[in-house]
């Protein structure tokens, strides 16, 4: 066996094993300090999911399973009318895939970093993904060269961003019948999203992809299936990669000059 091949893609630098069990332990608590901040606004989302699910007359045997099986709270908000209309399984099933097709992106982005990963363990990080977190990442890691400490960091954002999410969810569950509706738990939700999202426009190139991603979703609101929130991402992540690329463009022509 070659040199090469018995460098980790986790340990690139071929850190002796008590360098790297430190290196791996410090990745971790950066990625616990670093989604910290949205753990709070995760878990109100989290309630407003669960309280839905028991106004949808789910029991709570029922609701218990779909928040730990799916932990999806836009594709389960999307099904849970179609399951007190009583639509086809088929139905539920195709319009919690539509909702949830930005995940293939983000699978697709995640993809190149955890290549090395075996396949149980690809498909239970995939299942543990988040919005927000996955946000983290990108900014950490924004190029696919090995890093050590990388599936630490990794684990630091989502296992925190799950059990915040399932603390919210399951407080909702039990507590759903007991809170009156005019509380607007809905409401406080989204504030406590855009209060974690907002501070994440670091510069003009996300600034134009939030504005024209909230636009174009603001416009296509009635579309079915939530059609409009996938084109509203995709369109979005292109204009944002067009600003960054033309503004990257034009510094190398001054720089020329």
């Amino acid at each position: 066996m070659t040199h090469s091949e018995q460098i980790s893609p986790d340990n690139p630098d071929n850190l002796p094993p008590e360098q790297l069990k430190e290196h791996k332990q410090r990745a971790f608590q950066e990625g616990v300090r670093a989604c910290s901040p949205t753990l709070i606004g995760i878990a109100a989302w989290g309630m407003v999911v669960g309280v839905a699910m028991i106004k949808t007359n789910f029991t709570i045997l029922q609701a218990l399973g779909m928040t730990l099986l799916v932990f999806a709270g836009s594709a389960q908000l999307a099904a849970l009318p179609l399951i007190a209309a009583g639509a086809p399984v088929w139905v539920i099933f195709i319009t919690g895939l539509v909702v949830n097709l930005r995940f293939v992106i983000f699978s697709i982005m995640l993809a190149p970093h955890f290549s090395h990963l075996r396949l149980a363990q690809r498909i239970f990080w995939g299942y543990m993904t988040g919005d927000v977190s996955m946000v983290y990442f990108v900014q950490r890691y924004p190029t696919e060269a090995p890093q050590a400490g990388k599936v630490a960091y990794m684990q630091g954002l989502f296992i925190p961003n799950w059990v915040a999410w399932q603390i919210g969810s399951i407080s909702g569950i039990f507590l759903g019948s007991t809170i009156p509706e005019n509380w607007g738990v809905g409401f406080a939700g989204t504030l406590a999203i855009l209060c974690i999202l907002l501070p994440m426009v670091l510069n003009r190139a996300v600034l134009v992809g939030v504005l024209v991603t909230g636009i174009i979703a603001m416009l296509t609101l009635h579309w079915p299936y939530k059609l409009g929130m996938l084109t509203a991402v995709l369109v979005g992540m292109v204009s944002s990669m067009i600003w960054e690329e033309s503004g990257w463009l034009s510094t190398k022509n001054r720089e020329q000059k």
